[in-house]
């Protein structure tokens, strides 16, 4: 993890779109842990908003 407890470090974001629905993964390139959120097309930044913040979440808990 970065030395700011805030940001997670590097990640790999990806995006794949179904129809009219978009799923955002991300995954902590250090330790491999991966969080997604799905949600409509129209919403990719807060997809990703939303999919970072459960990755922060279980790099805390692990």
């Amino acid at each position: 993890m970065a030395s700011d407890e805030t940001e997670p470090g590097e990640v790999i974001v990806e995006l794949t779109r179904n129809g009219a629905y978009l799923k955002c993964a991300v995954i902590h390139v250090s330790t491999g842990v991966e969080a997604s959120a799905i949600g409509p097309v129209t919403e990719r930044a807060g997809l990703e908003r939303i999919a970072l913040g459960k990755l922060k979440r279980a790099l805390a808990a692990r």
